[in-house]
């Protein structure tokens, strides 16, 4: 791996900052992610809907494509891989490669890994180191060691943005919905989760599944990736090797000035080492000295034996295989925890320390001020103990509250519609029960709209109800009639807004009119 040639600027980051570090490559090269990954996943997912129908489990596509994640993810893993060293992909090569790269070391995130947490670390060492399986095993023992817990919660949150987005995407189908539609939208919706959903709300389930993964998905293989370098970095030390190898190409393209240095010097340095060999050759030959001085060599300095390479080989391969070497152990001690005397100074004023003695002033002032709320407490409950007592023992009698009048009113009204509605309507109006009127003329309304829209509504149907099964009459006067005496009635029942006599004479004449009378 030319460690050189990366684009990223290595250095020993937090686990949140390399998380955040492959997130940014993936959003550097997007277009290069996402147009593979729409142009591999959309095929699969129209196969596999269109194969779900076919076996009549249209729930399977959805199974299926969570399943298949791993293949999917291969797509940013490889791109970013590649463009972290400068050489970013095209789409054609990308799809390319899926079909031989990678799948020596995915079977195993698809069958006995597939649930691993931590798949998104994992699944570079598989994919891009390749090797034994010896060694990979220790190597993601050793990368998943300080950063195993964060790619699971990377997992776990990626998971929840997914499922997020399915919410999302079916809160969003509700929001065209209008108001007065939204409870029957609802229960239909309700209905649909059983034994008899139709193909297509399934197949709009799988389309959500594959956008919340389309989206997601990339960004988390990215964030595994940033997690994978992270951690290659702090146990390898590529940032020191990177920070070596760009020192060397300095000195390498200084070396031809130092080299030229060296030479100017030397025409300097010869006379003076000449001046001082003749020195030394006269002062020996006036000592008298017969025989002259031996030249040191190195042979004369360090002996004729060489080291032994050999032997220096097989020591140090030994000291490799020895189990201690790079090996950890944790050593436990019990250690004798010093008793801790805790007592309690008497509280005494300091007015050395005025500060102090203000807090604690207002510390006494607040203890004080709370055991004399607690004791109104008590006091207040003991002198009421007479009406909640018998509640609390459950042999408390509650006084039966009277009726309101427009309830009384409510109950005596007839169970049959009279034969002159318009008659009996005028004569409780007359008679000072003008909600008594109202109710009368918005049942005699109901029952018009049961006889003309050729429907039977529940016993509890409300005004809303009655309002949507009003859309049925053929007649526009008659729905619009309908509508009137509806919000005349709300307006008195709930509101407490009556009409006064004009308008109710004009709702009368209205009934009159449109043949409402019996």
């Amino acid at each position: 791996m030319r460690i050189d040639q990366l684009d990223v600027v290595l250095r020993p980051r937090s686990q949140w900052e390399a998380m955040e570090l492959g997130t940014a490559l993936v959003r550097r090269h997007a277009g290069a992610i996402w147009k593979p990954w729409l142009l591999l996943t959309l095929p699969v997912f129209a196969l596999l809907n269109l194969l779900g129908v076919w076996l009549d489990s249209a729930w399977l596509p959805a199974i299926a494509l969570w399943w298949l994640k791993p293949v999917f993810e291969r797509i940013p893993l490889y791109v970013i891989s590649r463009g972290a060293f400068g050489a970013v992909p095209d789409t054609r090569q990308t799809l390319r490669a899926q079909c031989s790269w990678g799948w020596r070391g995915l079977w195993a995130h698809l069958l006995w890994r597939r649930l691993s947490p931590a798949r998104s670390l994992l699944m570079p060492v598989d994919l891009l180191e390749g090797g034994e399986r010896a060694q990979c095993r220790r190597r993601r023992r050793t990368l998943a060691g300080a950063s195993y817990g964060h790619a699971s919660l990377l997992t776990a949150m990626c998971w929840h943005f997914e499922v997020m987005l399915q919410l999302a995407g079916i809160a969003l189908v509700f929001m065209f919905v209008p108001v007065e539609l939204l409870s029957e939208s609802l229960r239909a919706a309700w209905s649909l989760i059983g034994k008899d959903t139709p193909v297509w709300a399934w197949i709009g389930f799988n389309f959500l599944a594959w956008i919340g993964m389309t989206l997601i998905g990339p960004f988390y293989s990215g964030a595994g990736f940033g997690l994978y370098l992270n951690r290659r970095t702090q146990l390898e030390a590529w940032d020191v090797e990177i920070a070596f190898r760009r020192l060397r190409e300095r000195l390498t393209r200084t070396a031809p000035l130092l080299l030229l240095a060296m030479l100017a010097c030397l025409p300097i340095s010869l006379p003076l080492h000449a001046q001082e060999a003749g020195d030394t050759t006269a002062h020996a030959n006036h000592k008298g000295a017969a025989t002259p001085a031996t030249a040191a060599t190195p042979a004369t300095v360090f002996g004729t034996d060489h080291a032994d390479t050999a032997g220096f080989r097989q020591a140090a391969a030994r000291a490799y295989e020895d189990p201690q070497l790079g090996a950890s152990r944790s050593v436990t001690r019990w250690q004798r925890k010093p008793a801790e005397t805790s007592h309690r100074e008497p509280w005494k004023f300091d007015f050395g320390n005025f500060g102090k003695f203000i807090t604690t002033l207002l510390a006494v002032l607040s203890e004080s001020l709370l055991w004399i709320v607690v004791g109104a407490v008590v006091v207040a409950l003991l002198l009421t103990s007479r009406w909640w007592l018998p509640w609390l023992r459950g042999s408390g009698r509650r006084r039966r509250e009277p009726l309101s009048a427009l309830t009384e009113e409510a109950l005596q009204l007839p169970e049959t519609l009279p034969a002159d509605i318009i008659g009996s309507a005028r004569q409780l109006w007359r008679d000072g029960k003008p909600r008594h009127a109202l109710a009368l003329l918005y049942r005699a309304a109901v029952e018009v709209l049961g006889t003309r829209a050729a429907i039977v509504l529940p016993p509890g149907a409300t005004e809303a109800h009655c309002l949507r099964a009003a859309q049925r009459m053929p007649l526009e006067a008659d729905r619009q009639l309908f509508v009137q005496v509806v919000r005349t009635w709300q307006y008195a029942a709930y509101a407490g807004r009556l009409p006064d006599a004009a308008q109710f004479e004009t709702l009368l004449a209205h009934f009159q009119r449109h043949g409402w009378t019996a």
